[in-house]
């Protein structure tokens, strides 16, 4: 290590203007150059330096994982960087942040609920397979440390790689608290633009990637409810493969923190998530989150307190009771204290503090050798 400064290097392949792990990496880019270290990223050309104004920019055109991952580690080898810091499956770095969990475990999951299709495409499809391939090669010796979002997911990593777990640290994810307050008089605005009654309750689920994170499931629950509940989908999606009387679809949101203080619960079903983003802002803006023991978010929170925890997504009967036990009014009203002291735990300042120790020791740990 050269100094009490780092030049540290940060990759990501691909850029979403909703993604978590974009708005993450970019919270903890402004951290660490407040605190006078530099910043360097290595990415696709997706990323534009409108989205990147922390420190250069290395572009690497690559047209598929496996190819990005090669480049890159031709790129570390005469890299000036202190500690190389990977948001992606690539062959080697420094830390490792596995915000994308554990495929491995995805796939077996998946496998539990899906039919045969979905299966054969595993074996057939490609993506898969390199995927795999970059996740063994980190876990079996290519990364230094990691970084896990949850406790679920460094039990996954030493289930099923053998990875040590001494060499895992957690560190939960983080977001700006100030951003999702609520403001009264902005939700009744929201409200009426989208259409919704007094007595109406709005269920908001919010994320791409719809069959992972259990749209259908959280559709079939709101239908059979049977309550004056609407639900509200934020995000990417083929809204083809999903129809329903009681569903909006709203695409891409620019401005999520006022979406979700105009939510009454947020619900998301998921079949496997390392830690919901979404989950944490939802509980940030005070709502209960209804979300699934397969979600590392579900570690923080106390059911019937916070939320519900949902043992199986298909549970569609123990999804809708959780709907109809948080659709009562004075309910929510009393949990929101609550709700919003455990939000005050997971601000991103905390996040980005320790990981930039992560950083420190593991660069200094390095200059020693």
């Amino acid at each position: 290590m050269r100094s009490n400064h780092l030049t540290i290097g940060f990759v990501r392949r691909g850029y979403s203007s909703s993604g978590g792990a974009e708005a993450y990496l970019k919270r903890l880019a402004a951290g660490v150059v407040e605190r006078g270290h530099q910043a360097r990223l290595y990415a696709s050309e997706e990323w534009t330096p409108n989205e990147w104004s922390f420190g250069p920019i290395t572009r690497i055109a690559a047209g598929s994982a496996a190819a990005f991952a090669d480049e890159m580690k031709r790129l570390a080898s005469r890299s000036d960087c202190d500690v190389l810091m990977s948001l992606e499956r690539i062959w080697r770095c420094d830390v490792y942040r596995a915000g994308d969990g554990v495929h491995r475990a995805w796939l077996e999951r998946r496998a539990q609920v899906a039919g045969p299709w979905h299966k054969l495409s595993r074996i057939l499809n490609r993506k898969h397979s390199v995927t795999l391939a970059l996740e063994k090669s980190l876990f079996e010796g290519g990364a230094s440390r990691v970084i896990a979002n949850s406790r679920m997911v460094k039990d996954e990593i030493v289930r099923f790689y053998g990875f040590p777990s001494e060499k895992i640290e957690i560190v939960h994810n983080g977001v700006p608290l100030d951003a999702f307050r609520r403001d009264e008089e902005s939700r009744a605005k929201i409200r009426e633009t989208l259409g919704l009654k007094r007595k109406d309750i709005a269920v908001l689920f919010a994320g791409s990637g719809w069959e992972r994170k259990g749209l259908r499931f959280a559709i079939e629950a709101v239908e059979q409810s049977g309550q004056t509940i609407r639900l509200f989908v934020a995000g990417r999606g083929d809204r083809r493969k999903f129809r329903s009387a009681q569903v909006e679809f709203l695409g891409v949101v620019q401005d999520m923190p006022a979406l979700y203080g105009a939510a009454d619960i947020f619900l998301l079903p998921t079949i496997y998530d390392p830690f919901s983003n979404a989950c944490l802002e939802a509980s940030a803006a005070g709502l209960p989150v209804i979300t699934t023991r397969a979600n590392g978010f579900s570690e923080i929170i106390e059911n019937g307190v916070h939320g519900g925890i949902i043992d199986d997504p298909r549970n569609i009967g123990e999804i809708g009771e959780a709907l109809l036990f948080w659709s009562d009014q004075t309910r929510r009203e009393h949990a929101r204290p609550s709700i919003l002291e455990l939000a005050q735990r997971f601000d991103i300042s905390g996040n980005v503090e320790r990981t930039l120790e992560i950083l420190l020791q593991t660069a200094a740990s390095a200059a020693s050798t």
